[in-house]
């Protein structure tokens, strides 16, 4: 004990040798075993997806605590600390907590490194470190959120889960997962077990022929949700966001556009939950809608003026920005909004320019705290050219930052107390910003 109460875990999880991600099965294979395989005596929800993956887990985790279970919620990455990646019901795993499940992960992972050559990396001690927490407290159930990929995936290490929710699927991390929406679509749908049944969003041909290939192929039965099914009320201020799904009412306090549609998502997954004996009641279900919380994705963070932190960290992610605008602002709100932006220099952001251009007052532009980050200057330069194409550049101020809160504080000021300052571009960069309100 006395060993455990002078270690760090989370400098331990953090080192940075391991933090490369290399992806890969037999090192989780390996660690999970020498831990005892912890996660056969766990049943998950397991979601993949490019967009919506969080919000989806944070509705189903909610739903299912609502409905009196005992919910693990595992997610990345962080968005304020650490111990935010492991959670039950809702709460943080505790410091104490997180010691005794790295003490018991720590020496596990150093025998697989002494026998292979080979140290789990970051991830992987953080899904094994999820799960023997997971276990050690007895959840009834785990929403098991993909961090890359689905296919070669460290939590791809589970038995058939009691679904598979695949959220959309975009292009992004296309280095490492292909150049196509197909060939995306297979490394998500790898998370498709043998019997489970699937939940998919209903994805563009291209990826939905990959789906439905993978779960025929494996006996898997098929959920779709219908759309036209969902009836979103027109957003009233900035506090609440009314909905009906198949005739039922819900109400969230995630805003963003899409948040009804990641909500009918879940309450899909919900119902093929409830045909496997999950017992989860429609007040459940409304419920967990309603107290379900996610920072960062279009958050309103702050009034006078209206200040908006979101995740958006690709073009998907930065259309659905410009569709929450619009319906929050109204066309009167067009070029009426000043941007803090700072992005990864792997993602398409010429493309998250363009997407959210026609709202933007003027942007300023910073380099998040990210050895993957985009130099300032750089996304400065590209954000003037994409404006120029539009012949915008001399119309759009846009002013190069040191650092995320000097990006938000100027975007605040430039908005004045009646604007709408909205940062995005990266989830890496909310805590800083969220720090400096």
């Amino acid at each position: 004990m006395e060993d455990v109460c002078r270690f760090d875990p989370v400098a331990w999880i953090n080192t940075p040798r391991w933090q490369t991600s290399r992806l890969g099965l037999s090192r989780m294979v390996d660690l999970l075993e020498r831990l005892g395989r912890p996660q056969d005596d766990l049943r998950f929800v397991h979601v993949a997806g490019t967009n919506g993956k969080g919000s989806v887990c944070a509705y189903l985790a909610s739903v299912l605590q609502a409905a009196g279970y005992k919910v693990g919620l595992f997610t990345s990455p962080f968005i304020l600390c650490f111990e935010e990646r492991i959670r039950v019901n809702g709460e943080n795993i505790r410091a104490e907590e997180l010691a005794r499940a790295v003490a018991a992960v720590r020496p596990a992972a150093e025998a697989v490194e002494a026998d292979t050559g080979d140290h789990p990396t970051e991830f992987e001690l953080m899904a094994a470190v999820a799960f023997e927490h997971f276990r050690a407290v007895g959840c009834d159930i785990v929403v098991l959120e993909v961090g890359l990929g689905g296919r070669l995936d460290a939590t791809n290490v589970i038995d058939a889960p009691e679904a598979s929710v695949v959220c959309r699927i975009g292009l992004d991390h296309t280095d490492l997962l292909g150049d196509t929406l197909a060939a995306i679509a297979g490394e998500k749908a790898g998370i498709v077990k043998e019997g489970a049944p699937v939940v998919s969003w209903p994805q563009d041909p291209e990826a939905m022929a990959v789906i439905e290939a993978v779960a025929a192929e494996r006996g898997c039965e098929l959920f779709v949700p219908d759309f036209a099914d969902l009836n979103v009320e027109p957003l009233e201020g900035a506090a609440l966001r009314r909905f009906s799904w198949k005739g039922r009412p819900f109400e969230t306090r995630l805003l963003g556009s899409y948040q009804p549609f990641n909500a009918a998502l879940a309450l899909t997954a919900v119902d093929v939950l409830c045909g496997r004996g999950w017992a989860i009641s429609d007040e459940a279900a409304a419920s967990g809608i309603a107290s379900a919380r996610w920072p960062g994705r279009f958050e309103v963070v702050g009034t006078s003026p209206l200040t908006i932190v979101d995740g958006g960290h690709n073009p998907q992610g930065a259309e659905a920005l410009a569709a929450s605008l619009a319906d929050l602002l109204g066309g009167e709100g067009r070029a009426s909004v000043d941007f803090a932006l700072g992005v990864l220099a792997d993602k398409d952001y010429r493309a998250m320019v363009r997407a959210v251009m026609p709202w933007a007052r003027s942007f300023s532009v910073y380099a998040p705290t990210s050895p993957r980050a985009l130099a300032a200057d750089e996304l400065a330069a590209c954000v003037r050219e994409v404006l120029g194409e539009e012949s915008q550049a001399d119309d759009v101020p846009v002013r190069v930052c040191s650092a995320p809160a000097d990006a938000l504080s100027a975007a605040r000021d430039a908005a004045g107390p009646e604007g709408c300052a909205v940062a995005f571009g990266t989830l890496y960069a909310i805590a800083d910003l969220m720090a400096a309100l």
